[in-house]
């Protein structure tokens, strides 16, 4: 779904350059949905759309209406459902969604607004958006990195937090890893593997669950390539030390919110101790590695050992995103003056 928004915010970018857009955010589901809150659908009056808000229940009706006319205001909110738009758009799935509508009138002015909002969904750094109905969006500040866009509403007011889905880098494939990328999957991460190895990739590979992207490339080069934003997590599983040595050292130099390395409380001992040795760290980076990684569950199976990974990682990512961030951690390259609002629609 990530990748869709931000294919969504791309097309209306496009757009924008000749014909204004209208940019629906979900804000609120009811019941039965097949879409959750912060799904995005940009359209045109002449009918072309990207996106979805329903999964086809209700975009014909909202694209009838915009050919129309309707929806000129620089923001408002509708519902489909019972209770909603008259004559009555009913949900076949019975459910009801509150949907934001943005006009936004072509121009360089909010090209730039939708720029900024594309960079927090492709990792770079997070928003909170501000808007009162039925002005347009007022306020776009950096925030902490939480979990993927989250919704308040209160009145006229509304706020949604907007950021890239938390993701989870593996480092090398196992059983273990084979577990972990499941639970990740069920808990709404974003999952990359990275392997190169021919032996794990003919034995573990075949296993993976669909919707986990698969990199056939050394874990370190992808890290050293950029592959890792704010709300990452790292994850070195293979006990194989050159390849989670190496995985640690460029782990370090990125903004990952978790960065760990399985092995027991010996092999876990002389890893800081190499990687001091060798790499350097200082002991407010070696503070960083999860070592032996996840919560002391008294785990022995590879299933129960990626369930305590996982449980550490979401107690940290809890807790990263309950903490204020400083000014330095705010300082996201590309994102200069984010706060700047852009014009009345």
């Amino acid at each position: 779904m990530q990748h869709l928004d931000i294919t969504v915010i791309s097309q209306a970018i496009s757009w924008l350059k000749q014909q204004p857009v209208w940019l629906c955010t979900v804000l609120n589901t009811y019941g039965s949905s097949p879409r959750s809150p912060g799904a995005l659908l940009a359209a045109t009056r002449s009918g072309d759309y990207c996106g979805s808000l329903s999964g086809g229940c209700v975009e014909e009706d909202f694209l009838r209406r915009v050919a129309a006319g309707e929806y000129q205001a620089a923001s408002q909110v509708i519902r489909y459902g019972e209770g909603g738009l008259e004559p009555n758009v009913a949900l076949p799935c019975g459910g009801v969604l509150d949907v934001l509508i943005e006009y936004l009138p072509a121009g360089d002015d909010n090209i730039s607004y939708l720029t900024k909002i594309a960079g927090a969904l492709d990792g770079h750094h997070a928003l909170v958006k501000r808007l009162v109905l039925p002005d347009a969006c007022h306020s776009l500040e950096l925030t902490g990195f939480a979990s993927a866009t989250q919704v308040e509403r209160h009145g006229q007011q509304i706020t949604l937090n907007i950021a890239a889905a938390p993701r989870l880098l593996i480092a090398g494939l196992s059983s273990v890893a084979l577990y972990c990328a499941d639970f990740a999957s069920s808990l709404g991460f974003d999952v990359l593997v990275c392997e190169n190895r021919p032996e794990a990739l003919d034995n573990f590979a075949p296993q993976l669950r669909p919707g986990v992207t698969l990199l056939r490339q050394f874990p370190a080069k992808f890290i050293e390539d950029g592959g890792c934003h704010a709300n990452t997590a790292i994850v070195a599983l293979t006990h194989d030390p050159r390849m989670d040595d190496l995985t640690l050292m460029e782990a370090i130099h990125t903004p990952a919110f978790y960065i760990g390395a399985m092995g027991s409380l010996r092999n876990s001992a002389r890893r800081r101790q190499r990687l001091q040795q060798i790499a350097e760290f200082s002991p407010q980076e070696l503070e960083r590695i999860h070592a032996p990684i996840g919560l002391p569950l008294g785990s022995k199976t590879p299933a129960e050992i990626a369930l305590a990974v996982m449980a550490d990682i979401v107690q940290q990512k809890n807790r990263t995103a309950a903490r204020p961030f400083s000014p330095e951690e705010l300082r996201v390259p590309g994102a200069e003056a984010p706060d700047a609002a852009p014009p009345a629609h």
